[in-house]
């Protein structure tokens, strides 16, 4: 693409104009090359414009206080109102439309988005696709991982990983969209044929400020942005398709624990599935729905459901114990709750009197509100419940301790508070008995823990079972 037509995609005007061929955009100066174009955009400590002069970049897109810091620049600018809302749309362009040539399925929600995402990833690679996936544990292309850093990446990169993708042969991708990705314009440019909602509970109210904003951000992906929506027919997934139309999950009939039947149409998909839990149900019922809204064979796609094991998600870990003992992600309270209650319903199955024990904390840097509450859902679920760190970011972790321990304390657990978190877990396991279920909630497949600026290696699934080998011998 020749700068001349960026410009004009971009609707910007051109200040130091050059024939400049362009063949990649991103927003990290240091990372372009020569055909590069650096987006610079507002940051919360700086323009990104005050960067460019770090870039080998050929050229620059930013707004007009970006072009107030470029004064000396002699290279060409497109000069745009606002870099974000155009920055998807020309980096689609930059890099061919990929994505209108792949089969590209979007899952928004609360909770679920990872799970969902692996579910159709393992079940249309069983099917003999080959597929992409991107989200919160990263990037796979036909099953080899790419590290990424962010839930859905900035709009430059994942125009570049779907090329990417099309180039080896990629038919079918399916990826995760959060509410910040929404927000900041990510995945602007992008041809979705599904545009997918699992379900909405309290979180990310730091940046969202209340439910119904966070809804509203939401909502954006269900506004023509794909050819067709799919949601629950309850709560606020029914008003997302009264608000914008679209298709509603089948209908959901439990036949025993994790086997069922969802009913589209005229047709019934028969499901046995791996995961633990009735949320993983519900999520497992959206992937065979959206499966069968793009023309392939739900029945088919289900089988691949038997195997489905998603890092850190309900992630059993065995070192011959005679409890059960899980990681998970879990951190806001409908997550924290639907945990517990599916551990409960796993004892209950079992026909085990077994208690349950979790430890919890709370990230730093994100929605307080929401602490008090997780402490509170564990509480009433949990028989016993450790108040630990998380991530504290650039908080203090006491103060961070204080917030959910002030709901766990509303319950009727035990509750106690281990501000290591290697201690916490250590402290669990020493707990369980025979019969028991623990569960290490909050940091799920991560690998670090982030103290003041600081990430430390840290993996929960890695630190019980160091806790559980050092009790079995």
């Amino acid at each position: 693409m020749d700068l001349t037509t960026l410009a004009k995609i971009a609707g910007g005007r051109l200040v130091n104009p050059a024939d400049i061929s362009i063949n990649a955009i991103g927003l990290h100066a240091q990372e372009l090359q020569s055909g590069g174009v650096f987006a610079a955009v507002p940051g919360s400590k700086a323009h990104g414009a005050s960067f460019a002069k770090d870039s080998k970049a050929s050229a620059i897109l930013t707004d007009e206080q970006g072009l107030e810091l470029l004064v000396d620049e002699h290279r060409p600018i497109v000069v745009v109102p606002q870099v974000r809302p155009i920055l998807g749309p020309v980096a689609a362009a930059v890099y061919g439309d990929p994505s209108k040539h792949l089969t590209v399925i979007g899952i928004t929600g609360t909770s679920g988005k990872t799970t969902t995402t692996h579910m159709l990833e393992v079940g249309l690679r069983r099917m003999g696709l080959k597929v992409g996936l991107i989200g919160t544990t990263g990037t796979k292309i036909d099953g080899e991982w790419l590290p990424t850093s962010l839930t859905t990446p900035e709009a430059p990169k994942l125009q570049e990983l779907f090329a990417l993708m099309l180039e080896r042969g990629v038919t079918h991708v399916v990826m995760e969209v959060s509410s910040h990705a929404l927000s900041l314009h990510r995945v602007d440019g992008i041809s979705f044929d599904i545009a997918a909602f699992t379900n909405l509970s309290q979180d990310h109210l730091d940046f969202h400020h209340t439910m119904e904003e966070y809804f509203e951000a939401k909502a954006k992906f269900f506004q023509g942005m794909a050819a067709q929506n799919i949601a629950f027919a309850e709560d606020w997934g029914k008003r997302i398709l009264d608000e914008f139309g679209g298709l509603a999950v089948g209908k959901i009939t439990e036949r025993a624990p994790q086997e069922f039947t969802v009913s589209i149409g005229d047709r019934d998909i028969d499901v046995e599935l791996s995961l633990p839990g009735h949320f993983n149900v519900l999520n497992a019922a959206l992937a065979v729905t959206c499966v069968a809204a793009v023309g392939l064979d739900p029945q088919e796609f289900a089988k691949g459901l038997k195997v489905v094991g998603v890092p850190g998600r309900m992630e059993v870990i065995d070192a011959g114990q005679e409890f059960l003992a899980v990681v998970d992600y879990a951190h806001k309270p409908a997550a924290v709750a639907a945990v517990l209650d599916a551990l409960r319903q796993d004892l209950e199955k079992q026909q085990s009197q077994g208690r349950l024990g979790i430890v919890l904390g709370a990230g730093g840097d994100r929605d307080a509100g929401k602490r008090p509450i997780m402490g509170l859902e564990a509480a009433r679920r949990a028989d016993f419940v450790v108040v630990t760190d998380d991530n504290p970011r650039s908080e203090d972790p006491a103060a961070i301790r204080a917030a959910v321990l002030k709901g766990a304390k509303q319950g009727s657990a035990k509750v106690i508070e281990i501000g290591d978190r290697a201690k916490a877990i250590r402290a669990v396991v020493a707990w369980a008995k025979p019969g028991d279920a623990i569960v290490v909630a909050g940091k799920g497949h991560e690998t670090g823990q982030l103290v003041q600026g600081v990430m430390h290696p840290f993996d929960d699934r890695l630190e019980l079972a160091q806790a559980l080998s050092e009790v079995q011998s």
